[in-house]
């Protein structure tokens, strides 16, 4: 039985949108929407994508530009009445599941496959948060008590 879920799925440019492109089998079927950053990196993953701004934690913006996605985020996801989010990070994945979760959403993280021995901090950050937080080595369930071992998705 498929439940008719609409789906947000959040990543940063790069690997983090190669990471969740992979995903075709999750989104089969389904009714889904990509929030990702403003790169040179172009998905037709999903028919509607909605584009934030890059951040990176070095910069003297990062907190104003942290807050920017989360508010651009709540818009996106009420107009889109997505039931869930999943996002593979980097950090620009938190404030959209951060407003996902306010809405009262169900929040799926997948930890990166580069994350072998040492946990991420975006990871750190969704953590708390996730309803369902996924690692791709077996190595990660040490850092993360309730996240669950699914795999490489590579």
């Amino acid at each position: 039985m498929v439940v008719n879920l609409k789906m947000c799925f959040a990543a940063s440019c790069g690997g983090h949108l190669e990471e969740i492109s992979q995903l075709t089998g999750v989104k089969t079927g389904r009714d889904c929407f990509l929030i990702t950053e403003k790169g040179a990196y172009e998905t037709d993953f999903c028919d509607n994508v909605y584009y934030v701004s890059q951040i990176n934690r070095r910069q003297l913006a990062f907190p104003f530009r942290l807050i920017k996605i989360f508010i651009s985020s709540l818009f996106i996801l009420y107009k889109e009445k997505a039931d869930c989010v999943i996002t593979t990070g980097a950090l620009m994945g938190y404030p959209v599941a951060l407003a996902g979760k306010l809405m009262r959403k169900k929040i799926i993280y997948i930890e990166s496959f580069a994350r072998v021995d040492t946990p991420s901090l975006t990871g750190k950050f969704m953590h708390p948060i996730a309803d369902l937080f996924i690692v791709q080595w077996k190595d990660g369930l040490k850092f993360f008590p309730k996240a669950v071992y699914g795999g490489g998705i590579f």
